[in-house]
């Protein structure tokens, strides 16, 4: 039976209301146009009204409004030869006014007519009336019908009535949910397979689905079908991805929408959207709801003490905590929401029973990275000598959707540079363009501040390459980029967690471009304001988050729930203590940087040369002027002592 209804919607005549407000406007315009043609055929000239007057053709004159005069004219006046040629035109009848007088002043039109009447004995009846047209109302009410109008316009626009009118009789369907639904008729393409990288995200959701298409296996045991999952997760990551990848899978319909779809103007709008999804949901159950970026409308109650009493935002929530755990919620209806902001989430929402398992989509480690990458490079058109493990190790902290913008960022390189396919050159430009910025070859930059920028960058990795806990050098570069003029690019390495050694080490190694321009130029420039911010970084998290000075002590100031964001949780006698051991912490390494390069100031030099005639080295280019780096040599030595070991072990005769 709904069935039938919907088609016989579908077939009905769809109203185009642009069409009917143009339609009316051109009426009312046609209306007083005519309106006006009638009065100007019958207005009269002062003189003509004169010549009438004194003639004595008039039987009655009705003044309206004070302003305009209705001559009448008598039976016999009519038959005159002068007033044939308008009662043929139909213009004269015995009920309409032959003329109309704009006299002007009241006072000294009746003044005339006194004087007439009583100067040439005339006859006629003089009447005043007060009369209103038509489109007088019309335009009286013309404020009211335009607001009306305005409204009914953004009413329609707001229910997703198109820009053709098609959406015209949603005018009233502002409460209902805007939920995109995807069932058998709307296929998503979308499954599993695509989402690469995240395992343990998928095992979660893979269960909700299975226990979507299996609900015995489960309720044989007593289990109950969770209320949701509420997937939590940097930018980027694949939240939204591993979303359609369900919708794809379930084979059960699919509600989704965003957080902000609740979001109106309107007092309870949210709250009658809400019930509204969960209807449709509970309707086609089993099914999955999907809200993105729930933090819209799940943020915390009460934190913010400017809002009134009755809070939109506030009512959309509580009806959502209502629907997804209260009375009567034993439907059969699971919700999926994706946020990047879990922190500020209201508790009542994050509880169990509500949502059941919050599942955490990380950035991706290197062997991650290298699953995604080959998702990603299916559609690419690669040359023979592409390392997609070497891309893996290159690019750490790179989210899923900053591996697919690269992937592109390399075939536009590519195409750019009119290559018939796709080389491992092009994905590391594509690295640096997305990392560093836009290549500025035509930047001016003198020859003295390009000696500088060298050795700041040279600097940089000489320490780098003599610490054994710093990052290992991939490449370094004078050619400006974005808002640097040179950098030097690392391999980090992916640690689980830092030790104290390895955080000094790349405080040293970000100091040696400040150190390498006091040691060889005696100055020290601007050049070295990003490096200053990180190790300022660095060294107050050291002391205040990680407890990593022995001045301090073993204690942290870092509140992960972000309540005490605006209080200060130590006292002045601290913070002083606190600046003076960070100011110490980055002098002492300054200070090794400079004892470093003083000891390697001739393949400093040699580096900086090398780097001002090429503008780009590479790792290899380090090797040919360091040498291995002097841990690693420790390490084959200490390998190959192991391997003798091992030998003579061997060797040694055994008793029987």
């Amino acid at each position: 039976m709904s069935d039938s209804k919907n088609n016989n919607k579908k077939n009905m005549p769809k109203i185009n209301f642009y069409w009917v407000y143009g339609a009316i406007f051109v009426l009312l315009i046609g209306f007083q146009f005519l309106n006006s043609g009638d009065a100007a055929s019958k207005n009269i000239s002062t003189n003509k009204f004169s010549q009438v007057l004194i003639e004595n053709d008039i039987k009655e004159i009705v003044i309206v409004n004070r302003t305009v005069a209705q001559i009448y004219l008598t039976d016999l006046a009519l038959e005159k030869e002068a007033y044939k040629q308008y009662k043929k035109r139909g213009v004269f009848n015995q009920k309409a006014p032959a003329f109309a007088y704009d006299f002007g002043d009241l006072q000294n039109f009746e003044n005339q007519l006194s004087e007439a009447r009583n100067k040439n004995a005339l006859e006629f009846d003089v009447k005043h009336i007060e009369q209103t047209s038509f489109m007088d109302q019309i335009f009286a009410f013309l404020p009211f019908i335009i607001l009306i109008a305005i409204w009914l316009f953004f009413m329609r626009r707001m229910s997703g009535g198109g820009a053709g009118g098609a959406g015209g009789g949603q005018i009233f369907s502002i409460g209902k949910s805007k939920a995109k639904l995807f069932d058998k008729d709307t296929k998503v393409k979308t499954s599993f397979k695509d989402v690469a990288g995240l395992e343990g995200a998928k095992e979660e959701v893979q269960e909700i689905v299975d226990f979507l298409k299996n609900p015995e296996k489960y309720t044989a045991l007593g289990g109950k079908i969770p209320k949701g999952a509420l997937l939590v997760g940097s930018p980027g990551t694949g939240k939204t991805l591993l979303a359609k990848a369900v919708a794809g899978e379930a084979g059960v319909p699919f509600f989704s929408l965003s957080g902000s779809d609740f979001v109106e103007m309107f007092v309870g709008v949210g709250a009658s959207r809400v019930r509204d999804l969960f209807k449709q949901a509970a309707q086609k159950s089993p099914s999955i709801i999907f809200i993105d970026e729930i933090d819209a409308i799940g943020r915390a109650r009460g934190k913010n003490s400017m809002t009134g009493g009755n809070d939109e935002r506030e009512n959309t929530l509580n009806q959502l905590l209502t629907e997804m755990d209260g009375f009567g919620t034993d439907t059969n209806v699971i919700v999926l929401a994706a946020t990047n902001r879990a922190d500020v989430l209201d508790k009542a929402l994050m509880r169990a029973g509500r949502f059941d398992r919050q599942i955490y989509v990380d950035l991706p480690d290197i062997n991650e990275r290298q699953a995604i990458f080959e998702v990603h490079i299916k559609p690419l058109k690669l040359g023979d000598d592409v390392n997609i493990e070497s891309l893996a190790q290159q690019t750490p902290g790179f989210s899923g959707a900053d591996i697919a913008n690269m992937c592109n960022e390399a075939a536009l390189i590519a195409a750019r540079n009119n290559k018939k396919a796709i080389e491992h050159q092009d994905f590391l430009d594509a690295v640096d363009r997305i990392v560093g910025g836009l290549e500025k070859k035509n930047k001016v930059i003198t020859p003295k501040e390009k000696e500088a920028i060298a050795y700041h960058e040279a600097g940089h990795a000489t320490v780098s390459w003599m610490l054994e806990h710093a990052a290992p050098l991939v490449k370094v570069t004078i050619v400006p980029r974005g808002q640097s003029l040179g950098a030097a690019w690392y391999l980090p390495a992916e640690r689980m967690i830092v030790q104290t050694e390895q955080m000094l080490d790349e405080m040293c190694a970000t100091l040696g471009g400040r150190a390498a321009e006091k040691i060889i130029f005696d100055k020290i420039s601007t050049g070295a304001l990003s490096d200053l911010e990180k190790v300022t970084k660095q060294a107050r998290a050291m002391v205040t988050v990680y407890g990593l000075n022995d001045e301090v002590g073993n204690i942290t100031y870092y509140d992960s729930s972000g309540n005490d964001a605006f209080v200060k949780p130590y006292s002045e006698e601290t913070a002083k203590t606190i600046d003076k051991e960070i100011s110490k912490m980055i002098e002492a390494q300054y200070q090794r940087a400079i004892d470093l390069l003083n000891k390697h100031k001739e393949k400093l030099t040699i580096l900086a040369e090398l780097l001002l005639e090429k503008e780009v080295i590479f790792k290899d280019d380090l090797v040919k002027v360091f040498g291995k780096r002097p841990f690693e040599k420790e390490e084959e030595e200490e390998e190959e002592e192991e391997t003798k070991e091992k030998k003579t072990t061997l060797e040694e005769p055994t008793e029987e």
